[in-house]
């Protein structure tokens, strides 16, 4: 990355001019994970130019379907948060760089150096810009004026074309305008803090439970905390994966594992493994609302996707799909008398108070709380 490190602060950009300026420059189409440094920009690719961005489970996809616009023609754009930069080393590295197939890549920018964000973001944010470097990616700063844009993407699509290989923007915190949130799901489901009541309040009070991250960790954290939970901060769709782990080693205990929507389908391949394995204590509980919340209420997919039959075909030993507080708890207490693995997929509405808070304990303090419990 060039010198520009550091930069006089800016105005911030509104979004449905970056937009057209990228569209005018020949970009498109979209594909990606959200992150709300760019939320407004995938909420206008939504509003304003349907059908130009599609979401993807993964990072790693993106690269991918990105990878297979080139070839057919087009200059696509990936958008990531760095956090999931990880997930696309691969395809990065030995895909796009293998067959010399570039793609533009809008990379925000959590953890940077000298500013505060969450622990889970502060080693990826250290390392982000040696990282791409270390990929052969050129990496520049996302300009912080409007008029400084077209020239920026012309130089992108200059070494694209030379090299053949991937540029990145790196995209700070308070590059884009915000707006205002996008609509969730149809009023009357309950809210995820709901939910998670109803979870616990339905399980045997030995459950060791592990929350995905995000806001249902901190819900659960700040209604429902004991040393018995696991609040899993970022590696996004891993909560499912890690509380397996713990039921196989630890088979005389019931695990749940209180799931959302977004990260499921970002590792879907976690309910093969789960269905296949020996986990008869095992409870698989997910919150869809129908939206990637914690980044600004971007849709997932889920809608279309028959989680529960998913599940079935992988090998759970049950699967339910409600939406009633009742119909929940009734389900987490039929599958903790009948040996698992379960599936439970409640439907629920996007919203949390917006005082939220964070965790008390820090990362390492949970977890070692947690194994502590886990072995008693």
């Amino acid at each position: 990355m060039t010198s520009a490190t550091l930069r006089a602060p800016a105005e911030p950009l509104a979004a449905a001019a970056v937009a057209d300026t990228l569209l005018g420059a020949g970009f498109g189409p979209f594909y990606g994970v959200p992150c709300s440094f760019l939320g407004p920009l995938i909420q206008v690719l939504q509003d304003q130019h349907p059908g130009l961005y599609q979401a993807a489970g993964n990072e790693g996809e993106a690269v991918a379907l990105a990878a297979g616009a080139r070839l057919a023609g087009r200059l696509p754009v990936v958008i990531l948060q760095n956090s999931g930069l990880g997930n696309g080393v691969n395809p990065l590295t030995s895909l796009c760089h293998t067959l010399r197939i570039p793609v533009l890549l809008l990379i925000t920018w959590r953890g940077r150096p000298g500013q505060p964000d969450e622990p889970q973001h502060e080693l990826m944010g250290r390392i982000t810009p040696d990282l791409l470097a270390a990929m052969e990616i050129r990496s520049e700063l996302f300009p912080a004026n409007l008029a400084d844009l077209p020239g920026a993407l012309a130089t992108a699509v200059e070494h694209m074309d030379e090299t053949g290989k991937p540029f990145a923007f790196i995209v700070p915190k308070g590059t884009l305008a915000p707006l205002a949130a996008e609509p969730g799901p149809a009023e009357g489901l309950a809210l995820r803090a709901e939910a998670i009541a109803a979870t616990v309040e339905a399980s045997d009070p030995a459950t060791l439970l592990v929350a995905t991250t995000g806001k249902t960790a901190r819900e659960l954290e700040r209604d429902w905390d004991r040393d018995g939970n696991l609040y899993v901060v970022g590696s996004m769709g891993c909560a499912a994966s890690v509380a397996l782990g713990v039921a196989l080693n630890a088979p005389d205990r019931f695990v749940t594992v209180i799931d959302g929507d977004g990260a499921v389908l970002m590792r879907m391949e976690a309910l093969a493994t789960i269905g296949r394995a020996t986990a008869p204590r095992f409870t698989h509980v997910v919150l869809d609302n129908e939206a990637y919340e914690s980044t600004g209420g971007q849709r997932t997919h889920s809608a279309g996707v028959d989680f529960a039959g998913v599940a079935a075909a992988c090998g759970y030993r049950s699967q339910a799909d409600v939406s009633g507080m009742a119909e929940l708890g009734a389900a987490v207490r039929r599958a903790q008398a009948t040996p698992g693995p379960h599936f439970i997929r409640v439907r629920i509405r996007p919203g949390s108070d917006p005082k939220l808070g964070r965790p008390a304990l820090t990362p390492p303090e949970v977890a070692a709380r947690f194994a502590e419990a886990a072995r008693s």
